[in-house]
């Protein structure tokens, strides 16, 4: 038991010493407020606090299904899509997110089968 106490408070250590390094969501935005969404990098989504990159999942997750002119959300999924755009981002900084969603969607679809029509 007393093992797992200590592993527990190591990984605690780690995510509070981590958080000194984040950055609000803002300071990536222009003079007027804006957040080029397109060009905001996996690295730059590391670097917020999780409620920012929960905010700008969820932007993109709606962007998407815009384009697709879809208006429902399954909100399983769409946590489903978060971490491994997560997961993907970790091992990919330089990438832009919005390719990294891109291709973690375009994976899920390829396990389910869902093929898009052009």
């Amino acid at each position: 038991m007393r093992p797992l106490m200590l592993a527990s408070a190591a990984i605690m250590a780690c995510f509070v010493s981590g958080a000194n390094a984040q950055v609000e969501l803002k300071t990536y935005a222009d003079a007027e407020g804006f957040i080029n969404v397109q060009v905001l990098t996996c690295a730059q989504l590391a670097g917020t606090f999780q409620e920012d990159a929960d905010l700008l999942t969820t932007w993109y997750s709606g962007w998407y299904n815009g384009l697709a002119k879809k208006h429902y959300i399954n909100v399983a999924r769409a946590r489903e899509a978060e971490h491994e755009t997560i997961v993907y981002c970790k091992g990919h900084p330089e990438v832009t997110v919005i390719k990294a969603i891109g291709l973690v969607f375009q994976e899920m679809r390829a396990k389910r089968g869902i093929v898009l029509s052009k």
